[in-house]
């Protein structure tokens, strides 16, 4: 299978990477799933079920969140009608929405993504979904979303999972890291897929009022998106058909000021 995973969505020139760019890597790579974060969709905060449907229609087949997940309320309510949004499956009991889901491809291919954060033990909620929903067996491909700080905590995490998933891969950080690399017993891994959006800021936000936040202790402007022209960041991964297990990763850049990076067909 080939999977696309693209880090955090921020503003509308993140979004506007994304609709650009997914129809095509579809296309061009004959993508069988895509997934995005997009907790940070909304003008820098949360998502709209309005964003969520335009990124259905150019080509994800499903969305994962993060700390900002409730920043628009609608979505509190809209969460548990939309199985293709996720968010963390470590959140408290009753919490709206579910933080796993198993999507089915075109070809009739299952995949789990999952989705961990900081906020309780991540460790025991990828292992029981990882029990649950076992590589090879009930699914094809698992995709395990670790949405983190801590470059540790997203390894041990990518390391517990060595041979249980197809990928592990970090967001959060908005910065794409350089260690894209199969694990030693087959999993893919990179500890942060990157932020979809303007790179000339401070991890998305206008840098103006992002410095004075550090420079200065008293309320300011708020945080608000950078709008220059965006680079979608994402991580690509091919799996082998009998295991589950990854074959290949590499990461994707395009648009914007990154260096540019695309997989080869």
């Amino acid at each position: 299978m080939r999977l696309l995973f693209c880090g955090d969505v921020l503003g509308r020139t993140g979004r506007e990477a994304v609709q650009e760019h997914v129809p095509e890597l579809r296309k061009r790579l004959k993508l069988d799933f895509v997934a995005i974060n997009g907790e940070n969709a909304a003008h820098g905060f949360g998502i709209t079920a309005k964003l969520c449907g335009e990124f259905f229609e150019c080509g994800v087949d499903a969305i994962t969140l993060g700390n900002h997940a409730w920043d628009q309320k609608e979505i509190i309510s809209f969460i548990d009608s939309e199985p293709r949004l996720l968010r963390p499956r470590n959140y408290p009991a009753g919490t709206p929405g579910r933080g796993a889901g198993i999507f089915t491809t075109g070809l009739g291919k299952r995949v789990l993504l999952l989705q961990v954060d900081a906020l309780d033990d991540p460790f025991a909620a990828v292992e029981q979904e990882l029990a649950r929903y076992p590589l090879g067996g009930s699914v094809h491909a698992v995709i395990i979303d670790v949405h983190a700080e801590a470059t540790s905590e997203k390894m041990a995490i990518g390391q517990f999972a060595d041979g249980r998933a197809s990928l592990v891969v970090g967001s959060h950080s908005h910065i794409p890291t350089a260690d894209a690399q199969i694990l030693s017993k087959g999993t893919a891994y990179q500890t942060d897929a990157g932020m979809c959006g303007d790179y000339d800021s401070v991890i998305g936000m206008r840098k103006e009022p992002a410095i004075l936040k550090f420079t200065r202790k008293i309320p300011g402007e708020k945080l608000s998106p950078a709008e220059g022209p965006g680079t979608l960041c994402a991580v690509f991964v091919e799996t082998d058909d009998a295991t589950g297990l990854a074959r290949r990763i590499e990461p994707v850049r395009l648009g914007g000021r990154l260096g540019q990076t695309c997989p080869a067909p």
